[in-house]
């Protein structure tokens, strides 16, 4: 007698192919592929390109000030948007030979993204300001309040209760032209008890006493008469000595002059000799600094807008004597420009030596009465050396 045979499950039916797999022709898929394979080898080699140029010639050619525009956050964001292309099921081929490219450009790039690691870190903070430290404001005004509401921007000045305001742009702009003004009165009306210190378009305010005012670089050549166009092109770092409870301590009020004469037009022969002649002044003023800070035993607070981002080696001199004020920041993403509009720049920077210690770094709203986000920063005195 035969055994009945065993149910057996039917085996399930087959898998309905995909439309592009069951109708599309060998040879489209080849060029499909062979089309995503251009798309991403070409911008590809267009950054790892730039990425190269910019560590060769940051900082050593002129002309290359013009590709340094580009915001710092893209050493980030491009070599990560491409990598995850390659993740599309039409990439793998290209995939095995891009992937470690990209890699490579993501790691690369990312001490010249400009973001704050630290502020990740739960923790990573400096910790709290001891009794006495002090506070520190630096911001670019744009043009002081010549194009705002005066008793604003008063206001919003002495808001900020700083013990040490470094402030710049102390001028008007008329006529597409730099021009003095002469608020030294109004400043000591609305300051009582501080001490002002003016060099071309850089003001220090003062709490403390200050004991000198140093030339640095070409400011050694300001003096008394000097005519204030000579002063704003040559004064872009105002030092003052300050005794802050019988310390000396020196503050650089610094601003780096801006790369490129917007008012020219990139087809003319003007616009690359001036910014050929600006990239000359620039590298003077930074030479000068580093120069002076290096040779200065005090406590060394530095501050400005330097016109310079985190890709630019212009500051890579000043990074390596000081440190960067930023890990006492918790602001993952710095930027200080344009806080009208798209801001992707840090081009405003505060440092100290090691004879100063940083416990808070903010950057500030500047309440729509300038392009730059001010900085304030609560520092303490270390030990003696």
């Amino acid at each position: 007698m035969t055994a009945p045979s065993e149910a057996r499950t039917p085996p399930p039916p087959p898998s309905s192919p995909s439309p592009t797999t069951a109708f599309e022709p060998p040879a489209a898929r080849r060029r499909r592929t062979t089309v995503v394979s251009w798309l991403l080898l070409a911008p590809t080699v267009l950054w790892a390109l730039y990425s190269l140029l910019n560590f060769l010639l940051s900082g050593r050619w002129w002309l290359w000030l013009l590709p340094d525009l580009i915001p710092p956050v893209c050493f980030l964001l491009v070599p990560s948007a491409l990598l995850a292309a390659c993740c599309l099921p039409d990439a793998r081929r290209p995939r095995r030979r891009l992937a470690p490219v990209l890699v490579l450009l993501l790691v690369t790039g990312l001490t010249r993204a400009g973001l704050n690691w630290t502020a990740l870190v739960p923790g990573g903070g400096p910790g709290p300001a001891p009794a006495g430290a002090l506070k520190v404001f630096s911001w670019n005004t744009q043009y002081w309040d010549t194009t705002d509401d005066p008793d604003a921007f008063y206001r919003y000045l002495k808001s900020q209760d700083a013990d040490v305001y470094l402030l710049q742009e102390y001028l008007s702009w008329v006529a597409e032209r730099p021009r003095p003004v002469d608020e030294l009165a109004r400043v000591e009306r609305q300051f009582p008890g501080y001490q002002v210190e003016i060099l071309g378009e850089q003001l220090t305010l003062s709490r403390f006493p200050v004991l000198a005012a140093p030339g640095v670089g070409q400011g050694k050549n300001v003096r008394p008469g000097t005519p204030w166009q000579e002063t704003f092109e040559r004064g872009k770092v105002l030092r003052t000595d300050i005794d802050v409870r019988g310390r000396v301590v020196s503050f650089y009020n610094v601003h780096i002059p801006v790369q490129l004469d917007l008012e020219r037009t990139v087809l003319s022969g003007g616009f690359y000799r001036e910014t050929r002649r600006r990239d000359a002044q620039r590298d003077s003023h930074y030479a000068a600094l580093r120069k002076d800070v290096a040779g200065n035993p005090n406590p060394v607070f530095v501050a400005g807008d330097f016109n310079t981002t985190p890709a630019m080696r212009d500051l890579y001199g000043l990074r390596d004597t000081l440190h960067d004020a930023l890990p006492a920041s918790d602001t993952v993403w710095p930027r200080t420009w344009n806080s009208e509009g798209v801001g992707l720049w840090r081009l405003d920077w505060a440092f100290t030596n090691d004879l100063l210690r940083v416990h808070r770094y903010d950057f500030v709203d500047p309440a729509g009465l300038s392009d730059h986000r001010a900085q304030s920063l609560v520092v303490s005195l270390g030990k003696r050396s």
